[in-house]
Formats: C-alpha cells, structure tokens, sequence
C-alpha cells in the first residue's frame, strides 16, 4: 500500500498560513500607524509559520517513512 498524505494536516497548514498572510497584512497596515500592534501582528504571524512548518514535516516524514511502504 502507498503511503496516505494526512490531508487534515495540509488543512491545517492551509489556514495556518492564512491567518499568517492576515497578521503580515495587517502589520503592513499598523506599520506607520502603530508599530507595536505591527511588532504583534509579526510575532503571531512567526508563530503561525512556525506551526505550518511542523505540519508540513509531519507529512513528509509519513510520506518517506519506508515502514509505511510496500512493494506489491
């Protein structure tokens, strides 16, 4: 059986990166304003990155995982 891509992570990912997109636009929006609220909005967009990075590792780890592999 081939390896299965967790597509609930890659959901994840997906909207993970979406809030992310939404912090760095708003902190090009609070930049001149606010650079404190602009600094935050960084901060949690990392964070949200960050988080994408790991869920992406996990598939791939069960996408190269060689026990979950085998040849017919």
């Amino acid at each position: 059986m081939a390896n299965q891509i967790d597509t609930n992570k890659l959901k994840q990912a997906e909207a993970a990166a979406s809030i992310a997109k939404d912090m760095i636009t708003s902190a090009i929006e609070q930049s001149s304003a606010n650079s404190t609220l602009a600094s935050e909005a960084l901060k949690q967009a990392s964070n949200e990155v960050a988080q994408i990075q790991t869920l992406i590792s996990q598939v791939q780890s069960q996408l190269q995982s060689p026990s979950s592999f085998s040849e017919e």
